[in-house]
């Protein structure tokens, strides 16, 4: 048994594991309901990461759209400690160096635009939209309109909420933004994000490493929008640059505040079956709800390279990633390929076949802002489908 899973490493915690953190996230998880109250006792076991917690802690992963592996990182640390805030349990407002986030904001945000105040997409980030919404709600019930949500705001919000079916109105708001965009790629400034970077070469397999990969990839795809007008910026140098490292929530702001009207995360797959092969993407999504505009581009980008190249289907898969979540745009993750693949490996080495990637992602770039597309099959799909999510219960 592992008794210094966290003693001088980074924050990790998995099966078998003995450490202090355990005995909170077995709270946790039993505060959520993930966990029976009764498994917490005053034994001293409470601090050993059993398969109860492994599975309660895969289930929490599953709901959450992030990976379920079962290991309690940073990242599904930082979920956990999201979902214990419920609606009025702490004062919020908005700082754009510390944004607060948790299931309150995220309860928040689905109030307002259920009344009509548009506070963005409903990711459970406090953030300059909900900040706007949240101080027009205050002018027009007739209070200060000092963005601070506290008992005042509660009050009121329970005093107005009504029952609205604000999902439809906010898939509806999307859809008003996207026509408004779409007038062509010329001009358009899109961000290419190759994962990994600097020391971090991801996956390494079959003489391929994920970074390198990811960094021809977008220059083949820049060269192709660059000669149709838009503007490409690219997240971080090549992997040739050792010392430059660039976190997942620093490549969202940097899109973020280049005004980018969309973004594209490249990357490759792995497993430890060698036979898993193909190609999947990644939007922004939920539970309750998610991107509709970023559910559509990733079918697109999918249908694309499906139809250009000989990877199989693995199919588009909501998750909120910091890289998903936090970009104000439509952003996707692409995962082309695994490199743990012999058959994919060798597709992957060859320039030829790189290229007909790049076109085919590079044309569905294209056919997102395309004004003359034929958008009766995918796209009105995914907007029913975002808006029914958004419903609440019924």
């Amino acid at each position: 048994m592992n008794k210094s899973a966290t003693n001088g490493q980074r924050f990790r915690l998995a099966l078998g594991d003995q450490a202090p953190a355990v005995v909170e996230v077995r709270e946790r998880l039993a505060r959520l309901g993930y966990l029976a109250e009764n498994s917490l006792t005053d034994s001293a076991s409470n601090d050993v990461y059993d398969e109860d917690i492994y599975k309660a802690v895969r289930a929490f992963q599953l709901d959450r759209g992030i990976d379920s592996d079962g290991i309690v990182g940073l990242a599904t640390f930082k979920r956990l400690e999201e979902a214990r805030w419920n609606l009025g349990d702490r004062i919020l407002s908005y700082s754009a160096t510390h944004m607060a986030a948790g299931d309150d904001v995220l309860a928040l945000q689905q109030r307002l635009n259920d009344l009509g105040f548009d506070a963005g997409r409903v990711d459970g980030v406090f953030g300059p939209d909900t900040d706007r919404a949240v101080r027009e709600f205050q002018r027009n019930v007739g209070t200060s309109a000092d963005g601070t949500c506290g008992p005042e705001m509660w009050a009121d919000l329970d005093r107005l909420n009504r029952a609205v079916t604000g999902g439809a109105s906010r898939v509806l708001r999307s859809e008003h933004f996207y026509d408004q965009t779409r007038t062509g790629v010329a001009n358009k400034v899109v961000i290419l994000d190759p994962g990994h970077g600097g020391p971090d070469y991801g996956t390494v397999a079959n003489r391929l490493a994920e970074s390198i990969v990811a960094d021809d990839l977008a220059r083949r795809i820049e060269g192709r929008l660059a000669a149709l007008g838009t503007q490409v910026l690219i997240t971080r140098p090549t992997s040739m640059d050792l010392d430059y490292e660039i976190s997942e929530a620093q490549r969202a702001q940097y899109a973020n505040e280049n005004g980018a009207d969309l973004l594209v995360s490249l990357h490759t797959n792995s497993h430890s079956n060698p036979d898993a092969r193909g190609v999947a993407t990644y939007y922004f999504g939920h539970e309750k709800g998610g991107s509709a505009l970023g559910q559509w581009l990733a079918e697109l980008m999918l249908d694309e390279i499906v139809a250009r190249t000989d990877l199989p289907d693995c199919r588009p898969h909501g998750k909120t990633w910091d890289l998903l979540r936090i970009t104000r745009m439509p952003a996707v993750r692409i995962e082309a390929g695994f490199l743990t693949s012999p058959q994919d490996a060798a597709r992957l080495e060859d320039a030829a076949f790189r290229d007909a990637l790049a076109d085919a992602i590079a044309q569905a770039i294209v056919a997102f802002f395309d004004p003359t597309a034929n958008e009766e099959d995918g796209h009105e799909a995914a907007v029913e489908a975002a808006a029914f999510a958004e419903l609440p219960d019924q």
